[in-house]
């Protein structure tokens, strides 16, 4: 296999609570991937919300406030605020950022970037105009598991996570992620992992995935994941990989949560997503 020595970013996206921090640190455990904790620069970054600022191409009003913490407190780097322009248009900051990071890449002796925030999956389209160059892996696991870990983690960490969720934000959350990766899915820089099958039997798609970034599969994924995990989990948040090791994806959590009812309303919303006809297409261009 040709090693393809690139510096173009990885983005790993999702939805929330679909093991995107499990399958950021197998990654991170590469000796050619460097990753940090969720920089949510296009999620606040782009003013979707903020008509004006979009039509000019500007930055978010947030974002300045949200790069002060990232770098200050999470990275606690603060020396590298000064990298960041004083000019606010999107496209020269956001290339500005990306050049702090491929610095932070090769201070680890490492060549590839991996940016994992899952909620960028609702900007990839804005990613893709503002970094041509950039690659995707979707993550995504089973409704059912998703929305009961977004429902129980969003209620027991309320503050971090904007307040606590209710059931129909979850299952809308979870929709709309699914949705963006059915849109983007067919695309050569778009890579489909399915969670189950990933906690089953993670050699095979690690393998699989490191054919699609251009490196040789490690053993260090799987021997050192663990601790590159402690370093990006962020535990008051919920977010954390599983010390006991990469377990089945068979969750009770659903049951445990919500009562009948609930039960059954969210089973009623999740069968008309066809989200086993999404893998298959995938597992068709692979």
């Amino acid at each position: 296999m040709k090693i393809r020595q690139s510096s173009q970013p990885l983005f790993l996206v999702g939805c929330s609570r679909s093991g995107t921090t499990l399958l950021q640190s197998l990654l991170a455990a590469h000796p050619d991937i460097a990753s940090f904790r969720e920089s949510k620069f296009f999620h606040y970054g782009i003013p979707e919300y903020e008509p004006r600022r979009l039509a000019l191409g500007l930055i978010s009003r947030r974002l300045k406030p949200r790069m002060e913490i990232y770098f200050r407190d999470e990275l606690e780097r603060p020396e590298l605020l000064k990298n960041l322009p004083q000019l606010i248009f999107l496209g020269y900051y956001t290339r500005k950022f990306m050049a702090i990071m491929s610095l932070l890449t090769q201070e680890q002796g490492k060549h590839i970037f991996l940016e994992k925030t899952p909620d960028h999956i609702y900007q990839i389209d804005y990613i893709e105009k503002l970094i041509p160059e950039a690659r995707f892996i979707h993550l995504v696991r089973n409704g059912v598991d998703v929305v009961a870990s977004l429902y129980d983690v969003t209620n027991k960490y309320p503050k971090p996570w904007g307040g606590a969720r209710t059931i129909d934000r979850c299952l809308e959350d979870w929709k709309r992620a699914i949705e963006a990766t059915r849109r983007h899915i067919h695309q050569p820089n778009h890579h489909l992992v399915q969670y189950e099958v990933l906690v089953e039997n993670p050699r095979p798609v690690l393998e699989h995935l490191c054919q699609f970034i251009g490196i040789e599969f490690s053993e260090k994924m799987l021997q050192d994941y663990q601790v590159v995990g402690k370093q990006l989990s962020l535990e008051d948040e919920g977010r954390a990989v599983n010390h006991r090791g990469i377990q089945n994806a068979n969750s009770q959590k659903f049951y445990q949560v919500f009562d009948q009812g609930q039960q059954q309303y969210i089973l009623e919303q999740l069968v008309t997503v066809n989200l086993e006809g999404l893998i298959q297409e995938s597992n068709r261009k692979n």
